[in-house]
């Protein structure tokens, strides 16, 4: 493995949320950022990083969840990685993926029980929002999305 560059990854769920606590002090290269669900794999800021590391780069990301609430994903994305022959830190759980290091038994519970613990929090957010929904539908609480265009005013500018 080559030396490379340090890497940075961060997520956070909306738009609203800010990208600031999830320091990355050690980057020395790029920093990917998003604010979009981690349910998804599909995620264009973490596309374009796994896109860009090369082989002996580390890519740091602030805390499991941030990554990936899928544990299946969270698994593959490291996967990825470090078939790329890179490694991946994680800040907060102190985990250090390399490719060219044994399996640590250990290490290895831990992530999968912390991706197995961000899938559950994921999982009980949906639950909580549909109990929230339907019991605001019973209500007569819940309209729904609201159009966020307002075609009687494109109408009079027109």
């Amino acid at each position: 493995m080559t030396s490379g560059q340090i890497v940075g990854y961060r997520r956070v769920s909306s738009s609203s949320q800010s990208l600031a606590r999830q320091e990355l002090p050690d980057v020395t290269g790029r920093i990917f950022e998003e604010k979009l669900t981690g349910a998804r794999r599909d995620r264009p800021a973490l596309q374009e990083m796994l896109g860009y590391v090369r082989d002996g780069d580390e890519v740091h990301v602030h805390s499991i969840d941030r990554l990936a609430r899928s544990l299946k994903d969270l698994e593959d994305i490291v996967a990825e990685i470090i078939g790329k022959g890179a490694s991946v830190r994680f800040l907060k759980e102190n985990l250090h993926f390399k490719p060219d290091q044994d399996s640590d038994a250990f290490q290895t519970l831990m992530f999968q029980m912390l991706g197995a613990f961000a899938e559950f929090e994921r999982n009980m957010i949906k639950a909580r929002q549909a109990e929230g929904i339907k019991k605001a539908k019973a209500d007569g609480k819940f309209k729904g999305k609201q159009p966020t265009i307002d075609h009687d005013l494109i109408i009079e500018l027109s």
